[in-house]
């Protein structure tokens, strides 16, 4: 049995709480906010949870084997730091640190002290994401020609940072499962109309290798929630729509070929391929409890787990050069070694 801690109980934290409570693996200990109001509630939901204000308390508890952080980016490092000092594993909530040299310094104290990090890239652990990516893996649609995503709502605004390092997250840590190798460059572009420091509008390429094209379009302030994903290859292609009850994945095999021979290409003879659509049976499981079980098998194990430091490390090192890019009013931003230069 894993004791956890959990500090921050706010927008997410009770689905964190939740799941870690109803796991058979898990036992949590303890919840730490600094809203009085936001304990009353665990107290009333959980009455057999200590709660406190004091996050280093908790941290400090020598009964508690993993701390799990909820709280805005600005405050993960520091606390993550803090309970790896402690000896803790740590599960941290997305994006795993405020800057890349910060995640790198979580990973590597993590290693120094043979502990765990886990970030929480809910999507990964999804049926429909894990089902995309076993379509990709298996070449089941073929090379891949471009992933496009649309993720947009009205709100939430968060005070600490931009739609770009909110929601693009998420696609971000998917097409980092899904897609193979990493991008080698990326171009930012995007608007914040209430502060400019704050972007509530951003749009992303990242370019790969073989002519494969990522784009992700994130938005507050949409009339609409859309959460919809194209991924097309030479094979087949794919539609991703999270706001579906059912059916969430829709495989459609059709495409285009161009003949080889030497007339077509100068005619450019284009063929169109239509054939069957299909909604593969994807796995229902709260993506929640799937990541709570792979947290503990890796401690377990004394393995790095699906979505571990360095997937953290990657996905903050693309928020930065994409800032560094949207800055420059969509100036391309190449990735050299991992690094953005």
């Amino acid at each position: 049995m894993l004791n956890v801690g959990v500090i921050g109980y706010g927008y997410w934290g009770p689905n964190l709480v939740r799941n870690f409570v109803e796991s058979a693996h898990t036992k949590v200990l303890g919840v730490a906010d600094k809203t009085a109001s936001r304990l009353k509630v665990v107290e009333a939901r959980y009455p057999q949870i200590q709660t406190s204000t004091d996050a280093q308390a908790l941290i400090a508890n020598p009964q508690i084997d993993a701390i799990i952080v909820a709280t805005p980016v600005s405050s993960h490092f520091d606390l993550a730091m803090e309970a790896l000092k402690a000896g803790k594993h740590i599960f941290v909530e997305k994006p795993l640190a405020s800057n890349s040299e910060q995640a790198e310094q979580l990973i590597e104290e993590a290693a120094r002290r043979k502990l765990v990090v886990m970030v929480d890239h809910t999507f990964v652990y999804t049926g429909a994401v894990r089902k995309i990516h076993e379509l990709v893996a298996n070449g089941d649609l073929g090379q891949l020609y471009y992933y496009d995503s649309v993720r947009i709502n009205l709100g939430l605004f968060q005070h600490d940072v931009s739609v770009l390092w909110d929601l693009a997250v998420h696609d971000l840590s998917i097409l980092q499962y899904v897609l193979p190798g990493d991008p080698v460059a990326i171009s930012a572009t995007g608007v914040g109309h209430f502060t400019s420091k704050t972007e509530n509008i951003a749009y992303l390429t990242l370019f790969f290798p073989d002519n494969l094209l990522a784009h992700i379009h994130v938005n507050w302030l949409a009339p609409v929630k859309v959460r919809r994903t194209l991924i097309g290859g030479s094979r087949r292609m794919v539609i991703y729509d999270d706001v579906e009850s059912s059916e969430k994945i829709k495989v459609y095999d059709k495409g285009v070929q161009i003949s080889n021979t030497p007339e077509s290409v100068h005619q450019l003879l284009v063929s169109y391929r239509a054939g069957d659509m299909w909604a593969p049976r994807i796995e229902t499981t709260e993506a929640l409890a799937v990541e709570v079980k792979e947290f503990v098998d890796a401690i377990e194990a004394g393995r790095r787990p699906l979505t571990d430091g360095e997937a953290g490390w990657k996905v903050v090192r693309i928020l930065e050069a994409a800032t560094q890019s949207m800055a420059l009013r969509g100036q391309v931003v190449e990735f050299a070694k991992g690094v953005a230069v």
